[in-house]
């Protein structure tokens, strides 16, 4: 791409007002043009065939056809578009999800609009961008397997799955904390996530092999 020619950008987000705020941000920068807007992955995937961007800000968390899945289909049929997600989010799922899909980067809407066009230009060269959080994440990722399980338990699950090891049910947990039934239901199932367990006898075994409760 010639330094005469913009650099052509496409938005994908289901608020308008985001999209608004974004036009805006190109705006300010000479080499960088808007050549498109979508609202929703269905839309962005049809778009693209048509305007065929240089750079796509992919939204990630969308009704319908989420941000990942569009990424998918838009480097499939068009891998010479390059794709950022552009999300609130930074969970790990999204993440992967995001990368695998193709997406050349991933920004946090915080980004700054300096750092925002600095990603646009390095896609479009073939450079990744990964904001702190991201890459944080995948890092993280990476030493999972050699965490302890458990490890990450919130100090009212240690409470949760003492009580457990004492043989009390989701009622009984519900009004030794003076918490809603529901609300300890939420607490077991996420330590039985957290402890790559799929039952409470499960649970509570490996509470007392790893010494999880005193």
């Amino acid at each position: 791409m010639s330094e005469t020619t913009p650099i052509r950008v496409m938005l994908v987000d289901d608020h308008a007002v985001v999209r608004s705020g974004l036009t805006a941000f190109l705006l300010a920068y000479d080499d960088l043009e808007l050549v498109g807007e979508a609202s929703s992955g269905e839309q962005a995937v049809h778009l693209c065939g048509q305007m065929h961007p240089d750079v796509v800000l992919m939204d990630l968390v969308m009704p319908g056809m989420d941000g990942a899945t569009a990424t998918g289909q838009i480097r499939e049929k068009c891998p010479d578009i390059q794709v950022i997600a552009l999300t609130s989010f930074k969970e790990k799922e999204l993440v992967e999800g995001a990368l695998q899909a193709g997406a050349i980067g991933y920004l946090l809407k915080d980004v700054s609009a300096d750092e925002l066009a600095h990603a646009i230009r390095a896609a479009v060269a073939g450079r990744p961008t990964l904001a702190p959080e991201a890459a944080q994440v995948l890092i993280q990722s990476t030493r999972t397997p050699t965490r302890k399980p458990g490890i990450d338990l919130t100090d009212r699950e240690h409470e949760v799955l003492a009580l457990m090891v004492q043989g009390l049910n989701n009622q009984q947990i519900a009004e030794n904390l003076i918490v809603s039934v529901s609300t300890a239901k939420f607490h077991v199932s996420s330590i039985l996530s957290k402890l790559g367990v799929t039952s409470r006898t499960e649970a509570v075994s490996f509470a007392l092999q790893n010494h999880l409760v005193k």
